[in-house]
């Protein structure tokens, strides 16, 4: 084997092992992508769901904002009751005075 063989042979050699190494690389690559559709579509669907809980949550604040007014309205009218009742006492209280 002269000299020029044993380049050409070590030239196929690593031609081979690029060739190789290639196809790895392209094999991982496509299983990269393939992890990275699968994560954006994981982000979709997490992002979607996370616009539903913040549509639940202001719908239920909202819900709870009525509640309390609705409350604070009944609570108010029982207050106003007891202030008539007293300034109605002080009333009668200074009228019998007189």
């Amino acid at each position: 084997m002269n000299q020029n063989e044993k380049v050409l042979a070590n030239f196929q050699t690593r031609v081979r092992q690029l060739i190789l190494r290639f196809q790895e690389l392209k094999k991982e690559n496509g299983e990269l992508y393939a992890m990275v559709e699968q994560r954006d579509a994981e982000i979709g669907s997490l992002k979607e769901q996370m616009a539903q809980q913040e549509h639940d949550y202001q719908s239920l604040k909202m819900a709870k904002m009525m509640e309390i007014t609705s409350g604070d309205l009944d609570g108010a009218k029982v207050r106003i009751a007891n202030l008539i009742r007293d300034v109605n006492k002080c009333i009668a209280v200074l009228s019998g005075e007189k």
